[in-house]
C-alpha cells in the first residue's frame, strides 16, 4: 500500500502485475464465458446440457460397453442391463472389413504400404521447413499414380478389380484423388473465367455453372450409367474411375469460384505492379497474384475439401461400399441385427477426426500466412 501511494518521477514508475482476475484461468473465464449477463446465461445452459448428455453417453460408450462377443445376444448377455451399453465387439470383429473392404487378404500389404506412402506424401505438403522439401513435393505429386499402381496392380503386381475396394480404403481413394486433382483444375477454371479471351471464358463459365447447378448424386448416376457413352468408341473406364472423374470435376467447379473470389480481392495495383516489372501473364500470376489469392481463399478451399470428403458417402447410392455402406451391409447379418447405433457412431467418429484435422490445419495455415496486423 505504501508503494502504491509513493510518488515517482515521470517515466520511472515500476511495472505492476495485472489484477489476478484479468489473467490466467480466471481472466479467461471472465472474458470468454462470463463477460456479460447474456454470456453468463448461455454458459450455464451449455454446462447444463453437457452435464445432461456427456455422462450417460460416456457410460454407454465406455463403462457399460462390451468388446468381446460372437453375437449380439451374447454381447447383451454380458451387460448388467441388456442394451445398456455399446456392443463394440461388432465393430472390432469387422474392423478389417471397415478398413480394406473386400480387398484380397494376401494382398493387403499393398494397402498398408499405400497408407504409409500417403502419410509420407502429406508431410511435405503440410510442413514447409522439411529438409529437401522441393524433391518431396515431386513425390507428393506422383503419389496418386504410385498408389494407383500399388492398389490396382499390373506391371509386375497381381491385378485387383476395383469393385473389391471398399471401406476406409475407398473413402481415402476418392477423397485424396478429388482433393489432389480438383485444386489445380479449379485454379485453371478460375483463371479461365477471368480471362479476356472470349472462348475460354465462355467455356469455363458454362462448365462451372452447369456443374454447380447439378447435385453430386446426379453426376454419380451419370458416371455409373452414361459416362461411357461420351467417351471414344472402345474406351471403357470401370466404375471407380468414372466416379473419380465426376467427383474431381464437381469439386473443381466449387474450387474455381472460391479461387475467383480470392482473385477479385487482389488490389488492381498488384496487377499494375507486375506489368511495370515487365512480367508476363504467367509470371505475374505464379509469383504475385496466385500466392495472395490462394492465401485469401484458404478457408473456402478447405471448406470445399471437407464437403467433398464427406460427400464420398454418396457412392453408396450407386452400389459402392464406403464405411457407411459396409456398416449398413453388416447390419443385414441376423447375428448382429439391431446395432445401428454402434455403426453410425463409429463412422461419424472416423469422418469427424479426418474433417476436424483438416479444419485445424486450415486455421494453422491462416495464422502462419497472416501478414496483416493483429489488434
Amino acid at each position: 500500500m505504501a508503494e502504491a501511494t509513493q510518488a515517482y518521477e515521470v517515466g520511472r514508475h515500476p511495472e505492476l502485475p495485472p489484477p489476478r482476475s484479468e489473467v490466467g484461468v480466471l481472466g479467461w473465464l471472465k472474458h470468454n464465458l462470463f463477460s456479460s449477463p447474456f454470456n453468463v446465461v448461455l454458459t450455464l445452459l451449455v454446462v447444463w446440457f453437457l452435464w445432461t448428455v456427456i455422462p450417460p453417453l460416456f457410460e454407454w460408450m465406455v463403462l457399460n460397453s462390451v468388446w468381446t462377443a460372437d453375437t449380439r445376444k451374447e454381447c447383451w448377455a454380458r451387460m448388467a442391463v441388456p442394451e445398456d451399453g455399446a456392443c463394440w465387439a461388432f465393430i472390432k470383429g469387422r474392423i478389417q472389413l471397415f478398413i480394406y473392404g473386400f480387398y484380397p487378404h494376401p494382398l493387403r500389404w499393398r494397402v498398408n504400404l499405400s497408407f504409409v506412402l500417403l502419410v509420407l506424401a502429406i508431410v511435405p505438403v503440410l510442413y514447409d521447413k522439411l529438409p529437401g522439401r522441393k524433391y518431396a513435393l515431386w513425390y507428393a505429386a506422383a503419389f496418386p499414380f504410385i498408389a494407383g499402381w500399388l492398389l490396382v496392380g499390373g506391371f509386375g503386381l497381381t491385378p485387383v478389380d476395383t469393385d473389391q475396394f471398399g471401406g476406409i480404403l475407398l473413402t481415402l481413394i476418392i477423397g485424396v484423388t478429388g482433393i489432389s486433382f480438383s485444386l489445380p483444375i479449379g485454379i485453371l477454371l478460375a483463371l479461365g473465367r477471368r480471362s479476356t479471351m472470349l472462348v475460354p471464358r465462355v467455356l469455363c463459365v458454362l462448365f462451372i455453372e452447369f456443374i454447380r447447378g447439378v447435385p453430386l448424386i446426379t453426376l454419380l448416376f451419370v458416371a455409373a450409367t452414361m459416362l461411357n457413352y461420351f467417351l471414344p468408341p472402345g474406351t471403357v473406364f470401370d466404375l471407380l474411375v468414372r466416379v473419380l472423374i465426376m467427383v474431381t470435376l464437381f469439386s473443381a467447379a466449387y474450387i474455381a469460384e472460391v479461387v475467383r473470389g480470392g482473385l477479385q480481392a487482389i488490389p488492381r495495383g498488384q496487377f499494375e505492379a507486375a506489368d511495370s516489372l515487365g512480367l508476363t501473364y504467367f509470371q505475374a500470376h505464379l509469383t504475385i497474384v496466385l500466392p495472395q489469392a490462394l492465401k485469401i481463399s484458404i478457408p473456402g478451399i478447405v471448406n470445399t475439401f471437407i464437403g467433398l470428403y464427406k460427400d464420398t458417402t454418396l457412392v453408396l447410392i450407386i452400389g459402392m461400399l464406403d464405411p457407411l455402406g459396409i456398416g449398413r451391409a453388416s447390419l443385414a447379418d441376423p447375428v448382429w441385427l439391431g446395432l445401428a447405433r454402434e455403426v453410425y457412431i463409429f463412422v461419424a467418429l472416423f469422418f469427424f477426426i479426418c474433417c476436424f484435422s483438416m479444419s485445424r490445419y486450415s486455421l494453422y495455415l491462416e495464422r502462419k500466412l497472416h501478414t496483416g496486423h493483429n489488434y
